[in-house]
């Protein structure tokens, strides 16, 4: 390809790294559980580049939204226009959700674990925290029952730890509690997105592995932000940089939803 705007670019954030990297991750997919923030972003920017037919799937009760330009938040008007169908939350969670038809959710998180698990209830002890999280919100619904997980979260030691200090969302729980893990339909945790690295859980004790590092971010630094003796996988290799057209179409979508970090 020969159009400038399939170059690779070397005029990029950390930010738009990690957002494209999600995007990228989306192709092929059909339907997706969008989360708020960032993953509202990948997730727009997927349907302009690698998902041209991906439905997006949001917890206010939009099934197949199609939106014309970038939704605001999970409310915005234009998440309606075109979609298969508006309906409850309740029956959102309940038909679709349940139903087994999200292929693939986006979450986010505080607090990460070596098995993909997460936390996003509380900092501290659950009785006496030292700070208080949102919550579960819909996270433990969707982490149960979407076909595979995507987390999407910056990289860092604090948030990529050890032991949880609550666990709200089961990616694949720990070795002693994997018994727990039966009758669950969700895949867990599939990928985990950041702004430095991607890492997935292709072993067989399912723990988490460096499987691509982004360009100027080295080894060394990666594993300085993790809490456990990190994996790194045999192919473990350097991500893609971003092409001109996939940065003006998140810049795009990030100006239209009023984000600049």
């Amino acid at each position: 390809m020969n159009d400038a705007k399939s170059q690779a670019s070397d005029d990029y954030t950390p930010s738009e790294m990690m957002i494209i990297s999600a995007a990228r991750a989306l192709a092929g997919v059909r339907t997706v559980f969008v989360g708020v923030g960032l993953p509202n972003i990948a997730c727009n920017a997927a349907r302009r580049t690698v998902a041209p037919d991906l439905e997006l799937i949001y917890e206010s009760g939009v099934f197949g939204a199609r939106p014309e330009r970038q939704p605001l938040s999970i409310g915005d008007p234009t998440l309606v226009t075109g979609a298969t169908s508006v309906v409850s939350m309740a029956d959102l969670f309940g038909f679709y959700l349940q139903g087994g038809l999200v292929e693939v959710a986006l979450l986010g998180g505080a607090q990460i674990d070596r098995h993909g698990n997460l936390n996003s209830s509380v900092i501290g002890d659950y009785r006496r925290p030292s700070v208080r999280l949102p919550g579960s919100g819909g996270a433990i619904e969707i982490a149960i029952n979407a076909q595979r997980v995507f987390v999407v979260m910056q990289l860092k030691r604090r948030a990529f730890v050890e032991k949880l200090d609550f666990l709200t969302s089961p990616g694949h729980l720990s070795e002693s509690d994997r018994g727990r893990r039966a009758g669950i339909p969700s895949e867990g945790s599939q990928l985990v997105i950041t702004d430095k690295a991607v890492f997935d859980f292709a072993n067989s004790e399912r723990e988490m592995q460096l499987v691509s590092r982004h360009p100027g971010c080295s080894v060394e630094q990666i594993v300085d932000e993790i809490g456990w003796n990190l994996r790194i996988a045999d192919a473990a290799r350097l991500t893609t940089p971003p092409t001109e057209k996939e940065l003006s179409i998140v810049r795009d979508c990030r100006r239209n939803a009023g984000r600049s970090d």
